[in-house]
């Protein structure tokens, strides 16, 4: 009961004698989690028997009170050998039940999470004070929270919920991801997929891309601004999928020789490494989708047709036209994300105000604007390149440094960022939308199967 007290005038900042739903806001938030603002409405709606928008200490107490009886529960069954603490094996037994699969550093990096005395177990006050206040009602949610902070604290790619083990089939976890993650892709893109048309126009056309979208627009509806989004889509999760699973696996390889994280420097080789064998796979989709987007209403006919087409009037050879400014184009982009999003977030975990979802999802940004600006020129290449021979506005050009001056010759400096603005819009809401649908299905899937 006494720390129950604590807590209440800890969270009661203006010493009135109630928690209001700012204050216990700003004390869940701290956690990083974005749900927070519906789990505080919910706190109140819940305990506020007198219905005056403020929990006073009995209510207060009722809702503590609760959550130790609930995650009491959940306590004892992560304790699988009844010993009376949580170990790494009883955290890896955990994320095996809910269909994922964790390294043993990374049980390693949660169990450091909530032990206070530095014994690498967590008796029952640890884990009661690392829960009492995190905006999380089940061990699912308490799962996603720590792969969270795992993905941010280690600075590692984004699309990388958590790495898997050399040492199991990881069906369970590959589903939860696919299903998960490939959902939310598929939603991100989809939704989005106007915006990166515009983008792949502007990067060809320059600035006649606007004229010909209202065109376009009026001649083929609405409709029209989704084309080539179907093998856009098609193409995401397999890549993504493949990317992860190179990645994981020559990381858990280097770990095992090591026994320490990756360096900086590692982890941008394994990045560029996993991200190149990807995209290699991938990469005729990529050539289709460009095509696709091109193309003027009333032409398309479908990812087959063009594909058919390509082969027929072109070559085989065409399916893998600007690879080489591609490949190029992910060495300083993956990079500089890496460096950037790695030294601010280092800085930031200096400071608790710097943790939350609104002030990473922002330093993520940040890291990818920059890694965008000093690879942009190359993927406009790329992007001109792949459209060969589909128009009669396209230059032959077969080398990025002969790309690079056509576009100076035809654009100036300013056709090097071509749709770069587009690329920076789409980045938010597509980023924010995989992001939180991610988090929700892989909630769903877990609570589904558990």
């Amino acid at each position: 009961m006494d720390q129950f007290r604590g807590l209440f005038v800890k969270l009661d900042q203006n010493n009135d004698g109630f928690i209001s739903l700012s204050e216990l806001h700003r004390e869940m938030s701290k956690h990083g989690i974005l749900a927070a603002d519906a789990k505080v409405q919910n706190v109140i709606d819940s305990y506020d028997n007198d219905n005056n928008g403020v929990l006073d200490y009995d209510e207060f107490l009722s809702y503590m009170m609760d959550r130790e009886k609930n995650w009491k529960i959940y306590f004892h069954h992560l304790d699988k050998n009844k010993c009376g603490v949580i170990d790494q094996e009883d955290i890896i037994c955990l994320f095996k039940e809910l269909g994922v699969l964790i390294s043993k550093a990374n049980a390693k990096k949660v169990i450091q999470m909530m032990d206070t005395d530095n014994s690498m177990t967590v008796d029952w006050d640890e884990f009661l004070q690392h829960v009492i206040l995190k905006p999380v009602d089940t061990i699912g949610e308490l799962v996603s929270s720590w792969k969270h902070s795992l993905v941010f604290n280690v600075g590692e790619s984004r699309a990388l919920a958590i790495e898997f083990p050399e040492d199991n089939s990881g069906v369970g976890a590959w589903r939860t991801f696919v299903l998960g993650a490939g959902l939310a892709d598929a939603v991100s893109r989809t939704a989005t997929a106007p915006i990166d048309r515009l983008k792949t126009q502007l990067q060809f056309y320059g600035s006649k891309a606007f004229s010909q979208g209202f065109q376009e627009i009026r001649s083929g509806g609405l409709r029209s601004m989704w084309q080539g989004n179907a093998v856009n889509v098609l193409k995401g999760t397999p890549q993504s999928t493949l990317q992860c699973l190179v990645y994981a696996q020559m990381k858990v390889s280097i770990q095992d020789r090591s026994q320490k994280n990756l360096s900086v420097r590692q982890r941008f080789g394994l990045g560029c490494v996993s991200g190149a064998v990807a995209h290699a796979v991938f990469y005729p989709l990529e050539v289709l989708k460009v095509r696709l987007n091109l193309q003027r209403v009333g032409t398309n006919h479908g990812v087959v047709a063009c594909a058919r087409s390509i082969y027929r009037h072109e070559s085989l050879s065409s399916f893998y036209r600007g690879f080489k400014p591609s490949i190029l184009c992910m060495i300083p982009y993956a990079g500089v994300e890496c460096a950037v999003h790695q030294s601010i977030v280092n800085w930031a975990q200096s400071d608790p105000t710097y943790s939350s979802d609104s002030m990473l999802f922002f330093f993520s940004f940040v890291a990818f604007a920059c890694g965008q600006m000093t690879s942009y020129p190359l993927a406009v290449i790329r992007t001109q390149q792949q459209a060969q021979a589909f128009s009669s506005h396209s230059q032959a050009t077969s080398g990025v440094l002969q790309g690079l001056l056509g576009i100076y010759q035809k654009h100036g400096l300013r056709g090097y960022y071509n749709g770069m603005g587009a690329s920076f819009v789409r980045a938010v809401p597509c980023a924010l939308m995989n992001l939180i649908l991610t988090r929700t299905f892989e909630n769903l899937f877990s609570s589904t199967e558990t």
